[in-house]
């Protein structure tokens, strides 16, 4: 099945959802932390779907992997940040386990995605 939009996409669907998990559990956080981890944090995890979103709409495969590396970087940058708020201890390590494997499942969908670009010889390079 061939995608028709971003929408269609596995990886953007589970950054999608992981967006919406940072921003739940990110409520919570300190009102010291507003302007700080709550922000950066928030970024980096929109920054993961944003750049799926504009990475397929991108022609050559170069182009698209760029984009794709960036969501890969920002997906790090969140791992971090949810490491910080557990040692924080801004959230129950329920709340970390979930959103470890959220970023997990969010990685693993994004370099298979970004694998069936490289070996799709209909995407030109």
């Amino acid at each position: 099945m061939t995608s028709q939009s971003f929408e269609d996409v596995f990886a953007w669907k589970k950054a999608h959802a992981f967006v919406l998990s940072v921003y739940k559990t990110t409520k919570d956080f300190p009102d010291d932390e507003k302007f700080g981890l709550t922000s950066q944090f928030r970024r980096a995890a929109v920054s993961i779907e944003v750049n799926i979103a504009e990475g397929y709409r991108k022609i050559g495969k170069q182009d698209k992997l760029r984009f794709f590396n960036i969501s890969q970087g920002s997906l790090s940058e969140c791992k971090d940040y949810i490491i910080l708020a557990r040692d924080l201890e801004y959230i129950s390590m329920e709340q970390y386990q979930e959103l470890w494997q959220s970023s997990e499942e969010t990685s693993r969908l994004l370099i298979s995605y970004c694998n069936g670009i490289i070996n799709n010889s209909g995407i030109k390079d």
